[in-house]
């Protein structure tokens, strides 16, 4: 006798995601608070990467000239698409310079990548008669950023060849069915089938592939997660058992029969640990050591010919991502080799997202400083790093000249961007998001868009809608 489906049970991952969608209620100050900062930061990170044509290039409708009736809109453009589209379209933005935040555990991902999903259905369901407002759509924050933050923690996908990108896909289609009206099941059906996609491969971060896929493949996990939500609440099933299944199901086919462990229930704790990129466009792991290599740069700006070593300790995830010796290829190679973050930063005592297109790395001494790198690990510094009490990302430069001379180390163990900064870190955020905002927007609407992040109350009360139309370009 055939078994009824509905009566199977359902993982108990897929399960205690659902169940916090659907019945957590968010209530820690400190998370909205957290979750307004990183939606400015966001927003800027994406109207900054409208300056860059391989970005633009990309955006926009499928079909050129599409217009939606009542579509989503696209921050600094005139677009206006449907919300899977501008899913991608946003996710794009605020991922391509690497300079959105961060969230590092055992797996590392972007927690803002989610922003990509949220906003546009948001706006695109405040067009079509609910009721949306920006409070809804700091809550969706906090909770996207919790489910991939929480999946995390103790589970690494990219040890198994996989992109955490999947975390993107997962943790929005999850957020996104609940701000569409899904029901607990319709949540687990939507997550289902998120997991059953589960991919892509790492191949297009690492050499010999690195490439320009790495900036576009949160869009395209977001938007695939608005897709696969919208087509959930259309009728399409559910697998009650996409993780769990024998020979089938993912802990088989990829974690050798281990489920997934959560650390600690899901509340607000990633909101209000994220690591906000403030300073430079730098994959996390080496943010420290490009703020170690800057501090140096005033003693060694004279003297980099006499330069026999330099000497990089760190931690090992740090190694296993952005340790790259050899050719660079192109901006998406260099901006994940930590060599080429510390050789910038001594060379100009500054980085920017312009330091890694081509015409700046035709800069002969960079290479030059990276053949005089070692790097290695600081056992206290990868024990540290996963410490969730402290979840350092600790990195140390030591400089030697010929001479016999050497300066530091410098050591720095928390980024501006970490929590246990985050009173020096705030202000220079914004600071950043004003900046980035007059890449695209004149002085007099820059001014009236960081205001409105000044005041939460004001800007929770704010219909979606009316609150992305404040940023598109008429």
């Amino acid at each position: 006798m055939a078994t009824d489906r509905r009566e199977i049970a359902a993982d108990e991952a897929l399960e205690r995601i659902a169940d916090y969608v659907t019945n957590a209620v968010i209530d820690s100050e400190e998370a909205y608070n957290t979750a307004t900062a990183c939606l400015a930061d966001t927003l800027g990170c994406g109207i900054l990467a409208l300056g860059f044509k391989e970005c633009t290039k990309l955006l926009g409708p499928v079909v050129p000239g599409t217009i939606v009736p009542n579509g989503s809109r696209v921050p600094g453009t005139d677009y206006v698409l449907d919300p899977i589209r501008a899913a991608f379209n946003i996710g794009t933005m605020i991922r391509w310079l690497d300079y959105n935040d961060t969230w590092l555990a055992a797996e590392w991902g972007h927690p803002s990548d989610n922003l990509g999903g949220i906003l546009a259905v948001a706006d695109f369901l405040s067009r079509n008669g609910s009721k949306l407002t920006m409070r809804d759509v700091l809550t969706s924050m906090i909770k996207a950023h919790e489910i991939q933050g929480g999946l995390a923690m103790l589970n690494s996908f990219n040890r198994v060849g996989f992109d955490h990108v999947i975390l993107v896909k997962v943790a929005t289609t999850a957020v996104v069915t609940g701000l569409l009206g899904g029901s607990h099941q319709q949540i687990i059906d939507a997550l289902s089938n998120a997991w059953i996609d589960v991919g892509p491969l790492r191949t297009y971060r690492h050499a010999p592939n690195t490439g320009s896929r790495k900036s576009w493949a949160a869009g395209d996990a977001t938007s695939r997660g608005v897709q696969l939500a919208m087509m959930t609440m259309q009728g399409e099933m559910g697998y009650p058992t996409a993780l769990s299944a024998k020979r089938w199901g993912v802990y088989d086919v990829l974690f050798g029969g281990k489920p997934f462990v959560f650390q600690q229930s899901l509340g607000s704790y990633v909101m209000e640990n994220v690591l906000f990129k403030i300073s430079f466009p730098a994959e996390f792991h080496a943010q420290t050591a490009v703020e170690a290599a800057i501090a140096f740069y005033p003693k060694v700006k004279d003297r980099l010919d006499a330069i026999t070593s330099i000497v990089i300790e760190t931690h090992e995830s740090a190694i296993r991502i952005i340790d790259k010796t050899g050719p660079l290829y192109n901006p998406a190679d260099r901006d994940h080799c930590l060599q080429y973050m510390v050789a910038i930063g001594l060379l100009y005592g500054n980085l920017t997202a312009e330091h890694y297109e081509d015409d700046r790395a035709q800069d002969l001494r960079i290479d030059m400083l990276r053949e005089k790198m070692r790097v290695k690990e600081n056992i206290k510094y990868s024990r540290d790093y996963l410490d969730p009490s402290k979840r350092s990302i600790a990195n140390a430069i030591t400089i030697h000249f010929s001479d016999g001379s050497h300066v530091g180390p410098i050591e720095v163990e928390y980024p501006i961007g970490h929590r246990r900064r985050r009173n020096e870190g705030l202000p220079l955020l914004y600071q950043k998001f004003e900046a980035n905002l007059k890449k695209c927007f004149s002085g007099e609407r820059v001014v009236k868009l960081n205001s409105i992040f000044q005041n939460r109350s004001k800007l929770e009360s704010i219909p979606v809608d009316q609150f992305v139309e404040m940023f598109v370009i008429s």
